[in-house]
């Protein structure tokens, strides 16, 4: 009767003789077979604290260099990080047109197609210039309108000013 010791906990375990002769019986269990097959590291969450295990193939993945043990505690680290003059759109506070537009008495509604869905409602500046604000200059476009409207030239002709 072979006795074999563990090459991942140290235990000793039987293993069958026609076992050792295939080339098993180097682990007393499935959990320590599959803890020898890891080779990543654990980490600890840069958020809760909590401990994590990461594969070298998602150690390579972090672009922050940091891990988080779920999205709710990496939603919050993002949160935390990228707000105001650290976000990548920031353009230091001067394109808030769409907030602009909102205030006026003007109905969200898309000047093209009517849609008054206000989650797929832009602000369109009929000029092109992202910086003239005004408000004679700005008018709601739904999403897709919008693109209409700046990529094929028989619908933009309702929606953009003539530059002279």
């Amino acid at each position: 009767m072979p006795t074999v010791i563990c090459r991942s906990c140290g235990r000793q375990f039987y293993a069958k003789p026609s076992w050792l002769k295939a080339g098993w019986g180097k682990y007393c269990s499935l959990k320590c077979s599959h803890e020898a097959q890891r080779n990543g590291a654990r980490f600890r969450c840069d958020v809760c604290g909590g401990e994590i295990y990461r594969s070298q193939k998602n150690q390579k993945r972090s672009v922050s260099g940091k891990f988080f043990c779920s999205k709710s505690c990496q939603t919050k680290w993002r949160n935390s990080t990228y707000i105001g003059s650290s976000h990548a759109n920031w353009r230091n506070g001067e394109y808030s047109y769409r907030d602009a537009l909102r205030r006026t008495e003007l109905p969200p509604v898309c000047k093209r197609c009517r849609s008054d869905d206000f989650r797929v409602l832009i602000a369109h500046h009929k000029d092109r210039n992202r910086r003239n604000n005004s408000l004679n200059n700005l008018i709601w476009l739904c999403h897709n309108c919008h693109h209409l409207v700046h990529h094929y030239k028989n619908e933009a002709k309702d929606f953009v000013v003539p530059v002279a």
